[in-house]
């Protein structure tokens, strides 16, 4: 039996995590310790290499990163079974946007989906830290679809000869475009190279260009600021008699010893994800908490939020050079508005890429014939050797954009965590089941608002002479992306599981970090604002 003795216990090692510890490590005097269930993974000096492990023979670059009987069951899409040191945000693309001053009175404005209990100007300065934090470089959009307090802490990233002829694209059909911010360094930043432009971003970075939570790690655990326990896995909570206050923290070692560990601290954060948190307070049951911690609501699992999409692959007639820097897009937020009591609610994040669709090489030619020298094909006639090579050089010439528009969804009450008893890890915990279901609003509003985006598409084809090779949307029924949510804040307790700064209504040292905490999940990836919540998180905890 281990015990381990601190002031504040940080569960969980993601970003959000790495980015309060680093905070708390700066603002107090107080022991933090943070522990994680799974182990480090490829360290920095392993990763040139196991980029070209992973570019050769598609070798997973990264060691160690999942437990295997640590999975959750139900609805695989939006979930990642990621657990080593750094969390998902190891292998994550970069890209840091914020959510609109809008996503947070969703209800007010458009009568769908809830209000949070802060505003985006409550937010902006820990917008702020969390990218100067991670370094995003960002290009300024117009300020009425990209408003922030100060400047991107760095410069944008060039934009590539294929992003800067589809912006040109873009604003043909009046969609104004910019550069993605993103967590990569356009000058050499914190330390770390500058970007490369290597387009290995996902699912690793070989210069440390991009950040990523080991960093932040790596420089708290040496500095000697943060205790950092891996390999433990935090199974219960237990709270001292009837008064609520969360006294320890009860697991196992994730090795072949399995040993018990007891952690004892003063104050308790959750930032083990939109899955796991509020999975383990569910799993912390007892006799005086019967469903679980923090849940006198009965609300910890419920309203899961995340967002959906709609591609296009849009052939144009213009030159893109294959294949360059394909990780980094276009952004625009130009559609992001629904007009109060006017129409339907469709809210969107537009982004644009350059793709190879349709550029590919293939064994069989178009209808009618296309006569190109030793290029020339019959429709359905096998072409091999010379014949081939001449179609490909010729597709390969032009040009096929990406386009997605993410939507938001506004959840139910039953979109949600719970406990699976037929899935058990080795210790007999069930394991968490997930289950998304769009708000009944969210759900009559569905066909409509992909057939808009689809007609969108057409728009932004027609503007550029070009045409429509095929439009898909991504994950349907199978989940939702980027998704927070389980433990939602609010003012009042009868509806909310924490308050506006993070803290349980039932328990007072006890907090819940980052996405959990979310009301609903806008239209674009939300890791910059998981982070920034958190941050605020960290700042009630340090007065």
């Amino acid at each position: 039996m281990r015990t381990i003795e601190t002031d504040v216990l940080i569960v969980g090692s993601g970003i959000t995590a790495a980015l309060m510890a680093a905070r708390l490590a700066e603002t107090t005097t107080r022991r933090i310790t943070v522990v994680e269930a799974g182990v480090a993974t490829t360290p920095m000096r392993e990763r040139v290499r196991a980029r070209e492990r992973w570019v050769a023979y598609g070798e997973s670059p990264w060691k160690r990163d999942h437990l295997d009987d640590q999975n959750a069951t139900g609805t695989a899409y939006g979930f990642s079974p990621s657990m080593h040191v750094g969390g998902l945000a190891m292998h994550w693309g970069g890209v840091s946007t914020r959510y609109s001053p809008e996503d947070f009175r969703l209800r007010s404005l458009y009568g769908v989906g809830d209000d949070w209990p802060l505003t985006y100007e409550e937010l902006d300065p820990f917008y702020q830290e969390a990218e100067e934090r991670m370094g995003v470089a960002g290009e300024q959009g117009p300020p009425e679809y990209d408003p922030r307090g100060r400047p991107y802490p760095l410069p944008p990233l060039p934009l590539s000869y294929n992003l800067a002829a589809l912006r040109g694209w873009a604003a043909a059909a009046d969609i104004p475009a910019w550069g993605t911010p993103s967590a990569k360094n356009s000058v050499p930043h914190a330390g770390r190279a500058q970007c490369q432009r290597c387009d290995t971003c996902y699912p690793v970075c070989p210069t440390g260009a991009k950040y990523s939570p080991d960093f932040t790690w790596d420089a708290l655990v040496a500095a000697r600021k943060v205790d950092l326990v891996p390999g433990v896995l935090v199974r219960r909570l237990e709270t001292e008699g009837r008064s609520g206050r969360i006294v320890r923290a009860t697991g196992n070692a994730t090795d072949a010893t399995g040993e018990p560990v007891t952690l004892v601290a003063s104050t308790f954060v959750l930032a083990a994800g939109f899955v796991w948190t509020p999975h383990l307070l569910l799993l912390s049951r007892s006799a005086a908490h019967p469903d679980g911690l923090a849940n006198r609501s009965g609300l910890v699992g419920k309203y899961v939020a995340g967002h959906r999409n709609v591609n296009a692959y849009v052939r144009l007639p213009m030159e893109l050079y294959p294949g360059i820097n394909v990780q980094h897009s276009l952004v625009s937020r130009k559609f992001m508005r629904a007009p109060a009591g006017r129409g339907r609610y469709l809210r969107h994040d537009l982004r644009i890429w350059e793709s190879s669709e349709g550029r590919e090489p293939r064994l069989r030619g178009d209808a009618p014939a296309v006569a190109e020298g030793a290029g020339a094909s019959t429709a359905g006639a096998l072409q091999l050797g010379d014949a081939l090579l001449a179609d490909w050089r010729r597709r390969a010439r032009g040009a096929t954009a990406r386009v997605r528009a993410y939507y938001d969804v506004p959840p139910d009450g039953e979109s949600r965590i719970t406990r699976d008893a037929a899935a058990t890890n080795r210790f007999g915990d069930p394991m968490p089941h997930v289950a998304f279901r769009d708000a009944p609003e969210s759900a009559a509003l569905r066909g409509w608002q992909e057939e808009s985006l689809r007609e969108l598409f057409r728009r932004m084809a027609r503007a550029g002479n070009g045409e429509i090779l095929k439009m898909e949307n991504s994950s349907n029924d199978l989940g939702q992306e980027h998704p927070g949510g389980g433990c939602r804040m609010g003012d009042d307790p009868t509806t909310s599981v924490v308050d506006r700064w993070g803290r349980a209504h039932d328990h007072e040292n006890l907090w819940v970090a980052g996405a959990p905490a979310h009301v609903s999940a806008s239209c674009c990836n939300g890791t910059l604002t998981f982070v920034a919540v958190g941050l605020r998180t960290a700042a009630a905890i340090a007065r």
